[in-house]
């Protein structure tokens, strides 16, 4: 019974751990890096069959990340380093870019993450005041490869510029804003506006321009009874997002919970059954024996003799 016991007990354990781990995983958002590597599979995804050197091709992102824009151009290394690229969306590429390690065909990934950015570039204590911008290199010798990874490039010359289209007003009283550039590890570091909009950079990653919120002074108190507006869908991103990956953490913690509430009724009513038949067995061994007799060829059981011995008739005469 103790071994029955203990394997209900194991299960038990098992799948609580099996459980929870795929809740953490659920609940865990995906990193960039990760993200960085999906995109580059759908950017190669949009080359098709025969493409074109020098041409940019505009790809399909994911249907679960909406607003994000992605594209890829196919170049030959030697003709960026000699001619640049100067149109590539908000990237101005200049001449004397170097690709590292060498490889005869590069291509340059672009990534416009919308309003995904402070998903997968969250930056506290500051406010976006432009998408995350990404630029990235990859080697072109296979259109079809996955998880590729990203190739190194310098400019030499002169630094490449990034003149951002779509900037929000920065909030009265807030300091000036600046560049902020994260590298492959998501390391953010900033710099000053070369201009209007504009930054620069000698290196790979992705790109903003952003408004230290912590040093915004507070706006007057409003006076009177003003009713607060109610919010719009257009902000939802983040707060739905997070709501999302609570209602489905509970549900999943639901169904565990209900699982393993089936499984301890199992083991319990498997218990009781054993428990029943072990009674049953002791009280047929505690039963009395009946002793076995040769009768015939066979053996068959024959009781006890009686406690009561026949008396004969004639004694009951005085």
């Amino acid at each position: 019974m103790g071994f029955l016991a203990g394997v209900c007990l194991l299960q038990l354990l098992l799948f609580l751990g099996s459980a929870s781990s795929r809740v953490a995983a659920a609940s865990t958002p995906p990193s960039a890096r990760a993200l960085d590597a999906m995109l580059q599979d759908y950017a190669y995804r949009a080359f098709g069959a025969h493409p074109h050197t020098g041409i940019v091709y505009n790809a399909a992102a994911p249907a679960n990340l909406t607003g994000v824009a992605l594209s890829a151009v196919r170049l030959r290394s030697g003709s960026l380093r000699r001619k640049g690229f100067p149109r590539y969306f908000e990237f101005a590429v200049p001449t004397g870019v170097v690709v590292q390690p060498y490889v005869e065909r590069v291509v340059l990934l672009y990534h416009n993450l919308a309003n995904w950015s402070d998903y997968y570039y969250p930056l506290p204590g500051y406010t976006y005041l432009s998408p995350v911008l990404g630029l990235l290199v990859y080697d072109a010798a296979n259109l079809s490869a996955v998880g590729l990874q990203e190739l190194s490039f310098v400019a030499s010359e002169s630094p490449i510029s990034i003149n951002f289209s779509d900037v929000k007003t920065v909030p009265p009283g807030s300091p000036a804003p600046r560049c902020v550039w994260f590298d492959l590890d998501g390391v953010p570091q900033f710099r000053d506006l070369e201009a209007t909009n504009v930054c620069s950079t000698y290196r790979r990653g992705h790109f903003s321009i952003v408004v230290n919120s912590s040093e915004i002074a507070p706006g007057p108190v409003p006076s009177g009874n003003i009713t607060p507006p109610i919010p719009t869908p257009a902000g939802h991103s983040k707060g739905s997002s997070k709501r999302g990956w609570r209602i489905a953490v509970g549900v999943v913690g639901g169904v565990v919970a209900l699982l393993l509430l089936a499984s301890l009724v199992v083991c319990l009513a498997r218990y009781k059954r054993e428990k029943k038949l072990q009674v049953m067995e002791r009280n047929a061994e505690a039963g009395e024996t009946l002793r076995m007799s040769q009768v015939g060829r066979s053996q068959a059981p024959v009781a006890l003799g009686t406690r009561t011995q026949p008396v004969i008739e004639s004694e009951y005469v005085a």
